[in-house]
């Protein structure tokens, strides 16, 4: 299941990008670092091709990187500028690029007997990248902790326990030091795709591990009751607290809630909001961002084509939007988000207010998750 050097740049080439576009990216006529303002990141089908892509609050490309295969999500490298596009999962590579496109791209594959799940962070330094992975012969999740200090390829240290199976999202705590992993309980093995493997026997939590020691300093499961809820997707909340949306795997008529927060030391929080928010969400929370200020939380819903609001210090329900097959969510202005769907729409939405379309592109099928850069002339950082 990995993917050789060679099959790599074959890959490419049949995607009409060979080794020289692979080398210099496809970098477009506004370079990155230029002025101050936001800097998006996303993976996409364009035309049958697979991409990752830097662009602008208009939707201009600024840089696009060509992939072999469907990508997911991104670390990004608050220090270097840099970002880390990995493949979906079952992932078996992941791209590193400099997001101005001054260096070429850096290509890596995952560990023997592992596949990526398509989320990672950095460490504050950047000197540190944890990417979540599938230990998929034991049934068992893993953090695999790279050295990203130097130049080149990553050079893979080691791996720490995630706390369970099917590890999925990983934020960074505000300490810098903690991550809190979305072990979502399903077992799954490559060669049966996502399939699921346990649905009798799953057992999703949130743990908290020390990314240096692998030390885990907390965890919280949810109730027996819902352990066919699958955690997912995670943001970090302005007080700390890590907000967390969730996948159902039971039966479709059910209408579990998808939606919580958990503060370190105290109980799981689930809310619901009104019937028909619950509904609309389809049993399926697909992507997850605060607000810059983190009062306000978006949780997308492609399989129900809504985005809804929540309060993130009273966990109040605020108002839903309609978007066909919007996945991808990320903090624009204020009290204003960005989200991108499968059906090449990127629309900016002001929480409470109106909707504003920014492009739409029926070449262009916008992959899971969106990811937002706020960077200078000097460095570049995450928002």
């Amino acid at each position: 299941m990995e993917i050789s050097r060679r099959r790599f740049l074959a890959l490419l080439a049949a995607y009409g990008a060979g080794p020289t576009a692979i080398g210099a990216a496809r970098a477009q006529p506004s370079p990155v670092g230029t002025d101050s303002r936001s800097l998006y990141l996303s993976a996409r089908k364009n035309d049958g091709r697979y991409e990752a892509a830097v662009f602008d609050e208009k939707g201009n490309d600024r840089l696009v990187i060509p992939m072999p295969d469907r990508g997911h999500s991104f670390a990004l490298d608050p220090v270097r500028g840099r970002a880390t596009v990995f493949e979906r999962q079952p992932g078996f590579f992941a791209i590193t690029f400099d997001v101005a496109g001054k260096s070429p791209p850096q290509t890596m594959q995952a560990s023997p007997g592992r596949h990526f799940y398509g989320h990672g962070v950095y460490s504050p330094n950047g000197d540190i990248m944890v990417a979540t992975e599938n230990v998929y012969e034991a049934g068992q999740g893993v953090l695999g902790i790279y050295d990203s200090s130097g130049k080149g390829q990553y050079r893979r240290l080691g791996e720490w326990s995630s706390g369970g199976i099917g590890p999925h999202e990983i934020v960074l705590m505000p300490d810098g030091r903690t991550v809190c992993v979305a072990n979502g309980g399903i077992l799954t093995h490559p060669d049966y795709g996502k399939l699921q493997l346990n649905g009798d026997t799953m057992h999703p939590s949130l743990a908290y591990v020390d990314m240096h020691s692998g030390e885990l300093l907390e965890q919280v499961f949810l109730e027996p009751s819902l352990r066919k809820l699958s955690i997912r997707h995670l943001v970090v909340d302005a007080a700390g607290a890590v907000w967390f949306g969730c996948q159902y795997t039971g039966t479709a008529q059910d209408r579990p809630p998808l939606v919580g927060r958990h503060r370190r030391g105290m109980p799981l929080q689930l809310f619901t909001g009104p019937d028909e928010a619950l509904r609309s969400m389809n049993n399926y929370v697909g992507s997850m961002a605060a607000n810059l200020a983190g009062t306000v939380i978006a949780t997308s819903s492609p399989v129900g084509g809504k985005v809804l609001f929540w309060d993130a210090q009273s966990g109040k329900f605020l108002e839903s939007r309609d978007i066909s097959d919007g996945c991808g969510v990320a903090s624009a202005q204020e009290y204003q988000f960005i989200v991108s769907s499968g059906r090449g729409t990127l629309q900016r939405l002001t929480v409470p207010g109106g909707d504003e379309t920014i492009q739409q592109s029926p070449g262009i099928s916008w992959d899971n998750h969106l990811r937002r850069l706020r960077y200078s002339a000097a460095a570049t950082t995450q928002g």
